[in-house]
């Protein structure tokens, strides 16, 4: 088994952690969805103890990275990843009391997006967080720096790819009975960390 490495998560890991630490639950069991490398998942297992750390991943080579940083760790709280693909329903099945999903948003079709925001409220049935995080931008405000760039390179090799837009996940997951509870604002130019979490259904 080969370990990947991601520069950016050893770069966003502490961030991230502290901003979970005011929204994640005491105990109970948090589903990461698209865990890549799995750098976050052992480091934010080692930094969350009293949580059971479930990864997941449908890319093989991604679960192998995960299974070899995990072996490394030797954590009693991080579980073999699961393989695991938003678009089929096989992953509605499982219960979590959290769910997160880390730089997964901009570098998959919209339709992952949806079908996470359509999901999670059958795992998250006890009325958890979806917490995601990634590069996102606010509708009429033109993309420039840092998010322009990504923007342009992720479209220019699949045009279903790209920054999201905030306006449009809150609008989606507010048809699907979430509202978006928060809204951080993270070090690293133009990232977010949005804390969503079970509200009325405004409509279809």
């Amino acid at each position: 088994m080969e370990k990947r490495t991601a520069p950016t998560a050893l770069k966003n890991r502490e961030p991230i952690a502290a901003a979970l630490d005011e929204i994640l639950p005491a105990s109970g069991t948090v589903l990461e969805l698209g865990s890549g490398t799995g750098q976050h998942a052992v480091f934010l297992a080692g930094r969350f103890p009293s949580l059971t750390w479930q990864p997941s991943d449908p890319d093989p080579l991604a679960r192998e990275s995960i299974e070899a940083w995990a072996a490394e760790a030797h954590l009693e709280n991080l579980l073999p990843p699961l393989d695991l693909d938003l678009c089929a329903p096989a992953w509605r099945r499982r219960r979590a009391d959290a769910l997160l999903c880390v730089n997964v948003l901009h570098v998959t079709p919209f339709d992952r997006t949806l079908a996470l925001l359509d999901g999670a409220p059958e795992v998250l049935a006890g009325g958890g967080p979806l917490v995601l995080y990634g590069p996102l931008a606010h509708r009429g405000v033109p993309l420039r720096g840092r998010l322009l760039r990504l923007d342009r390179e992720l479209r220019a090799a699949d045009p279903a790819l790209g920054v999201r837009e905030v306006e449009a996940l809150s609008e989606a997951a507010a048809r699907r009975g979430l509202a978006l509870e928060a809204e951080v604002v993270m070090p690293e130019e133009g990232d977010l960390l949005l804390v969503l979490r079970g509200g009325r259904t405004k409509g279809p």
